[in-house]
């Protein structure tokens, strides 16, 4: 186990800056932490960006820039593994990737950065290991800056999983709000929130202005704690880039032209690469986030549903929206065909005992009220593509080990069964649905969600009021999901607690 001290001062949850370091604090570096990433069981991909100004675009001049490493065994930093330089510039905004290879699977490592005179603080990092009795995964998404705190990055940090799975939703691009209390008046029956921070500028649509956002929500204590902690795998939802964009499609076309989303998408891309700890750069054809990982008995397929899906359609119902003819068209997809083709081969080819799809939103179906045209379902989630939906199940079906789908996005914790009627949820389901809450986004549609559960008999569990995330542990026996809740979201030191824990029987 990481010990806290390195980088957690008592319950507050400071970072661990060395002494020379703290010295120079007007000048320092590191200043957005260090993080990993794409773990194997042979290597890992190491993290940090030089930002003296991380407010300001960085802070650093233009041109090339050595930054020094070291990997060790230990939390002193004592016997060594890896020692060397590495470069990075302006073009990449002074951030650092650095895949380090030939590890011992399934061990511990630690490594740290150096920059002059700075040291950038100590993380603790793991390979993978498929003969691992069990894993320990953590859950996370949805971190809105404006209306909460951090509490439950500390307790990730704390528990030190394995790894972190993100699921998106790690900044938000709106401006500047208003410290105040908040209640929504185009829910019905909505729960008022409070804004507690604010953003640092107007919305967002420029490579300096998303370099500046992630900055700000790097600068959290306990965030940084987290990534300092274990390694993590991402990938983006929608307000990394544009609220609910679709592949090329922005929220509102008839405000950003093509070319200007185009762009604007560009960008985000580029500020995602340079803050996380992922392997490519965006292309011209976009940014590498899917992929397979393997942790002992379970086999985490990673997903990227917004950067080739169909877009929306049925209107914009919220929470839920009638259906229409268009969600039986059979070429709406939330993956595109490349990825989908991916995972079905990943599906059908794993000998794991726990086969996870770990993606952006609710998979299985979430009626809000029956309509005459229907159930009204939200669009934005699986219930927009139910055609992709079921040829997904049907797979699942075929002789899957334990399927177990995670999400995100909808602010609100559950635990669902996935039939193979979606529609009609009786008999054995074939795959299990589970679903973190928000680490700090508001649900001022819970009291929705709590209306609709008569209308949905395969949710097992539905938390909306409760910020916090998910702890999965895979074991030979069971797979066990633990939802821990915050008890005050806008406070950092708040306890966090387990509001309820089940398992794959219990289900």
């Amino acid at each position: 186990m990481f010990s806290r001290r390195l980088f957690l001062a008592s319950t507050g949850a400071a970072l661990w800056v060395p002494g020379m370091a703290r010295a120079q604090s007007d000048k320092y570096h590191f200043t957005l932490g260090v993080a990993s990433g794409v773990p194997r069981e042979t290597s890992v991909l190491l993290w940090t960006r030089l930002a003296p100004e991380p407010l300001k675009g960085g802070g650093m001049a233009r041109g090339l820039t050595t930054v020094r490493y070291r990997v060790c065994r230990d939390e002193m930093m004592r016997d060594e593994v890896r020692t060397g330089v590495v470069n990075t510039s302006h073009v990449k905004g002074h951030s650092i990737h650095l895949h380090v290879g030939g590890l011992a699977p399934g061990r511990e490592y630690f490594y740290q950065f150096y920059f002059g005179e700075d040291e950038s603080p100590i993380g603790r990092t793991r390979t993978s290991d498929r003969s691992a009795a069990e894993a320990r995964l953590a859950l996370a998404n949805c971190q809105a800056w404006e209306t909460g705190r951090y509490a439950a990055y500390r307790d990730i940090a704390e528990w030190a999983p394995d790894a972190v799975i993100h699921v998106g939703d790690y900044i938000y691009e709106g401006g500047i709000g208003t410290l105040r209390s908040v209640r929504p008046d185009n829910i019905e029956d909505a729960v008022a929130y409070d804004v507690v921070r604010q953003h640092n500028s107007a919305e967002i649509v420029s490579l300096y202005d998303y370099r500046n956002r992630y900055a700000l929500y790097r600068s959290d204590p306990h965030l940084q704690a987290a990534h300092a902690a274990a390694p993590w795998l991402v990938a983006m939802d929608d307000h990394e880039v544009d609220n609910n964009w679709a592949s090329l499609t922005p929220q509102d076309p008839e405000k950003q032209t093509p070319q200007e989303f185009a762009l604007r998408r560009q960008a985000a891309f580029q500020a995602f690469y340079e803050h996380m700890p992922i392997e490519l750069p965006p292309g011209v054809s976009g940014l590498q986030m899917y992929g397979a990982y393997r942790f002992g008995p379970a086999q985490v397929n990673l997903l990227d549903t917004r950067q080739h899906r169909s877009d929306q359609v049925c209107g914009g119902g919220f929470p839920g929206a009638d259906a229409c003819d268009a969600l039986a068209d059979k070429g709406r997809t939330m993956t595109g065909a490349a990825q989908e083709a991916w995972l079905l081969d990943q599906l059908k080819s794993s000998d794991a005992r726990y086969n996870v799809i770990a993606q952006q939103t609710w998979f299985a179906p979430f009626t809000y009220e029956e309509t005459a045209n229907g159930p009204a379902r939200n669009m934005d989630q699986w219930d927009g593509y139910p055609v992709q939906r079921q040829r997904l199940i049907d797979a699942m079906a075929q002789d899957v080990s334990n399927p177990v789908i995670l999400s995100g996005d909808w602010h609100s914790a559950a635990a669902m069964n996935v039939h193979r009627d979606p529609d009609r949820p009786k008999g054995a389901p074939i795959a299990h649905n589970f679903a973190a809450t928000s680490i700090s986004s508001v649900c001022s549609w819970s009291p929705r969600l709590e209306k609709a559960r008569d209308l949905n008999p395969h949710a097992k569990y539905v938390n909306g009021r409760a910020r916090g995330y998910l702890q999965c542990t895979a074991g030979a026996k069971d797979w066990q999901a633990t939802f821990r809740t915050v008890e005050k979201v806008t406070d950092p030191d708040s306890p966090v607690n387990t509001d309820v824990e089940m398992r794959l029987k219990d289900m």
